[in-house]
């Protein structure tokens, strides 16, 4: 599976009513460490086995950033049942990553 991009119109679906825990990269295209976290990002979704994970732009999203308290990028947010549970700011490396989502 390859990263798909959430926006206002299909947050609630693939994030909020899911039945699985869900990743979202929040990010922008002019952000360094952003850039360095997408290969990882890239990756992870292809492996994903039980959890989703997604891409949000913060400058076509400002709402939804706003709405999570995303005042730093990247920031990575894991949701479980519709909630945010796990939190993550700045470039991490694919086990860390990882274990974000685990321990959701």
């Amino acid at each position: 599976m390859s990263v798909n991009h959430l926006t206002k119109e299909n947050f609630e679906t693939e994030v909020l009513n899911s039945t699985e825990p869900v990743l979202v990269d929040f990010f922008a295209t002019w952000c360094g460490p952003c850039k360095m976290l997408s290969p990882v990002i890239e990756e992870i979704a292809k492996e994903a086995n039980g959890y989703k994970v997604f891409k949000l732009d913060v400058d076509e999203q400002e709402e939804l950033a706003a709405k999570y308290g995303v005042m730093t990028i990247p920031t990575l947010i894991v949701f479980k049942n519709g909630q945010p549970v796990q939190t993550s700011v700045g470039f991490k490396p694919k086990a860390a990553v990882l274990d974000l989502v685990k321990n959701a």
